[in-house]
């Protein structure tokens, strides 16, 4: 934790970076999702989107959620209240929230429990991609809600927070509805892993998804692979797997994990611990049909157990984080980004200067370059396929305060065309150089 901390845009290399506008969910009440230039200046605030992932459609519409009419703001129990769709004006478009019934204290109302990802047919991912803009009218939505209850065939814990994905209609229908705890066989999880979940699911972990999106159009599925039929759907799961559901059958048809011993291929990989964000980069984007995803490390995994977790809970540990991209057929590394690429001195190995152990995400852009959520620094930072840092911003919003510490999050943030928003004059684009670490000083009072 740091005393004095820069915030707001403090890298800009305009020739070098997808210019644009950044929508990110400022996780901070009050303040609801925000929308930046390059510069880091705040556009546009909508402040009652303050729960999870939030999206921008064509014209400058919102799509994500929104709580305080049963709970609180960004409740990671119960989720969003309402999904909600807002014109720029400020006029809802389209609303859902009869996904499930709950009662925090004052009598049964129906929540959409939303959270984590939100994606809108047309485009299989929430974030930009040439020629794919989600729909603004007519379209499915799909998303993560929750479904709290007992399910005594995974653990003996009771789950305030089981995962389910589901798509709805227009007309405010769940068309599809696929839950983990409900397809637990399907994992393949060892006997160990069995009876470590069974004894202590952690915080709903093994049936704890965090993203979801469509396949999408792909050059596997082009070749015949039907693995990657692009109605099918890939997410991850926290305890370490990552994996693709058939949508018309429902059964798992493609996974990397639990087991990553099984394949030489995984264990030249490595174990991706609780990783956030799987998705497949989308069609007419550099690396197209790849698997990309934010490997967080710290703790996840179940299994025998070790010296780090010794009943098998959180049985897989590692103090950094890794961007990667995979090639799904070939299981193949294609690129990465660590604090090793990232050039950080990494002293004996030391790869924490690049870390985040909760949320984050990563975006293919349309120049090649990714652009990087570190959730758990509140930063999000663009780099260049040779892992050159070209643009870099601190969420400002702290959500913590104390003695002086500076303390920011942000979940995920997606970068976004200037004409998506044409209520906006095209911004100056002006370049932030840094100075010299061995430069800086903050001038004295009076000075």
């Amino acid at each position: 934790m740091f005393t004095v901390y820069p915030t707001g845009t403090t890298i800009y290399k305009p020739e070098k970076c997808f210019n644009g506008y950044t929508l990110y969910p400022s996780m901070k009440e009050g303040v609801g999702a925000i929308l930046i230039d390059m510069n880091g200046n705040p556009v546009r605030t909508w402040p009652k989107f303050n729960s999870f992932m939030v999206d921008l459609l064509p014209g400058g519409t919102i799509l994500g959620g929104q709580t305080g009419r049963i709970g609180k703001a960004y409740d990671h129990t119960w989720g969003a209240d309402d999904v909600v769709q807002e014109a720029w004006d400020g006029t809802v478009e389209w609303q859902f929230n009869k996904a499930d019934e709950i009662d925090l204290g004052d009598g049964p109302a129906w929540s959409s429990r939303q959270n984590h990802d939100i994606v809108r047919e047309g485009c299989p991912v929430g974030y930009y991609v040439p020629g794919m803009a989600p729909k603004a009218e007519g379209g499915r939505t799909l998303m993560l809600s929750y479904r709290s209850g007992h399910y005594p065939e995974v653990t003996r814990d009771y789950l305030p927070r089981a995962t389910r994905m589901i798509e709805v209609t227009w007309d405010g229908e769940i068309a599809w509805d696929w839950m983990p705890a409900e397809q637990f066989e399907q994992f393949g999880h060892s006997e160990a892993a069995k009876n470590a979940i069974m004894r202590r699911c952690r915080a709903q972990h093994a049936v704890f998804q965090n993203t979801c999106s469509y396949v999408g159009p792909n050059p596997w599925f082009d070749d015949g692979d039907e693995r990657f039929d692009p109605e099918n759907i890939i997410t991850d799961d926290r305890g370490t797997m990552l994996y693709i559901i058939s949508k018309r059958t429902g059964e798992i048809v493609w996974k990397m994990g639990p087991d990553w011993s099984v394949d030489p291929r995984l264990r030249e990989l490595g174990i991706i611990v609780a990783p956030h964000h799987a998705h497949i980069i989308p069609k007419g984007l550099p690396g197209e049909g790849n698997v990309l995803v934010f490997d967080n490390g710290g703790a996840g995994g179940f299994g025998d157990p070790n010296p780090g977790a010794p009943d098998g809970t959180w049985n897989a540990l590692r103090d950094s984080s890794r961007v990667l991209e995979i090639n799904p057929v070939t299981l193949e590394l294609v690129w990465e980004c660590t604090a090793l690429t990232l050039g950080y001195p990494c002293f004996g190995e030391d790869m924490s200067r690049f870390y985040s152990r909760y949320k984050s995400a990563a975006q293919r852009l349309p120049n090649g370059n990714t652009l990087i959520t570190e959730s758990y620094c509140g930063r999000m930072f663009e780099v260049t396929p040779d892992n050159e840092i070209v643009w870099e911003f601190i969420n400002p919003h702290n959500l913590a305060e104390r003695e002086g510490l500076f303390f920011s999050d942000i979940f995920r943030g997606y970068r976004y065309p200037y004409d998506w928003v044409p209520q906006l004059d095209q911004p100056d684009e002006r370049a932030v150089v840094p100075p010299a670490h061995g430069e800086f000083r903050i001038a004295p009072v009076g000075e």
